[in-house]
């Protein structure tokens, strides 16, 4: 079982910055896709960025032009480079492997930008 820490949340005023790390146990493998979700209060979980292991990146739209994606396999980490924050950014950031075929979830951690 591939085990996920995320870290970097916390609280920010509008128009600030964060970067957000996901520490992978063990290694990343290259074949691995990884990538980011969050979820708001009282909203389903939605997409924010992904990674392939080509390095191709995507994002939701209403993150693009703001937020960053990168993985570092020899550090075992993912980061999300948050720039431009928004009040309607604010919500629970988890990041995501699939291996495999196999998908692991982090626990995540709170974004809160205030306005």
């Amino acid at each position: 079982q591939v085990q996920l820490v995320e870290s970097g949340g916390g609280l920010v005023q509008a128009g600030g910055s964060l970067r957000l790390s996901c520490t992978v146990s063990g290694s990343i493998f290259s074949t691995d896709v990884m990538s980011w979700s969050r979820q708001a209060p009282g909203k389903q979980r939605e997409f924010v960025a992904g990674i392939t292991t080509g390095g191709s990146t995507s994002y939701a739209d209403s993150v693009k032009g703001r937020f960053t994606i990168s993985r570092d396999n020899a550090k075992y980490t993912m980061y999300l480079q948050m720039n431009s924050l928004k009040p309607e950014d604010t919500g629970v950031y988890s990041c995501k492997i699939v291996r495999f075929g196999m998908s692991s979830w982090g626990k995540g951690t709170l974004v809160t930008v205030s306005s």
